[in-house]
């Protein structure tokens, strides 16, 4: 008898045991799109959608995210699954290419968030404005790779970003019935990182520009240092 025949076969994964598989940042980024759509066409409020987004961030599961989408019709097209990749935005690095270090999320509803001073970016910053405000200031933080993603939203709020003058700054977004704004900048310096901003503005403002006057010393040994490690 063949020896494959004769070898128990694994079952299927149940709809259960699917549920309990862990998370992904591209399964969040997915539940989180199809959040933000069905916001900007009606069929959620902005109060209802700034509870479900802080679900999608506590989320460790499958299992987890799918309630938060299960009334919506997107859901019986594309359910939440273990994802096998996702294609980047335009401007935005492919996930390979960017080391692997700890995300941040910042969500301010009916509320503030500020990031500024000295901190480590991470290799990929979530932000979320839901009738409140998000500040990203990377005038003085530490570059730890060459490629930084920032996914901002914005819903009745607005997300700011400031960067160094001696960076590299790309955008990709759009505005619905509100603005979208990133000021596109190329550094001189060929190790310079580069900062892309992925995002929507839902009557509110997603910015991006440079902050005058600020740059980081010795980029080229700080940065090259910071990979070497």
């Amino acid at each position: 008898m063949d020896l494959e025949k004769r070898l128990p076969q694994p079952a299927p994964a149940t709809a259960e045991e699917s549920g309990s598989l862990r998370a992904s940042d591209a399964d969040r980024d997915r539940i989180a799109d199809i959040l933000r759509e069905a916001v900007a066409e009606g069929r959620l409020t902005a109060e209802e959608h700034a509870e479900r987004v802080e679900g999608v961030y506590r989320a460790k599961t499958l299992g987890e995210l799918e309630p938060l989408i299960a009334d919506l019709p997107a859901a019986h097209g594309e359910t939440a699954g273990p994802s096998s990749g996702y294609a980047p935005a335009p401007g935005r690095p492919s996930p390979g290419a960017v080391p692997a270090v700890a995300d941040e999320n910042l969500v301010a509803v009916l509320s503030g968030s500020v990031r500024k001073g000295r901190w480590r970016v991470a290799r990929r910053t979530h932000a979320y404005a839901v009738f409140g405000s998000v500040e990203i200031d990377l005038s003085e933080a530490i570059f730890e790779q060459r490629q930084v993603v920032i996914k901002a939203v914005a819903i009745f709020g607005s997300v700011e970003i400031r960067v160094p003058e001696n960076v590299s700054l790309r955008g990709s977004g759009a505005g619905v019935l509100g603005n979208f704004e990133v000021d596109t900048l190329d550094s001189a310096e060929q190790d310079a990182p580069v900062v892309f901003v992925d995002g929507t503005a839902i009557f509110g403002n997603v910015e991006a520009r440079p902050k005058r006057g600020k740059l980081i010393r010795d980029l080229h040994r700080k940065v090259r240092g910071h990979l070497g490690h």
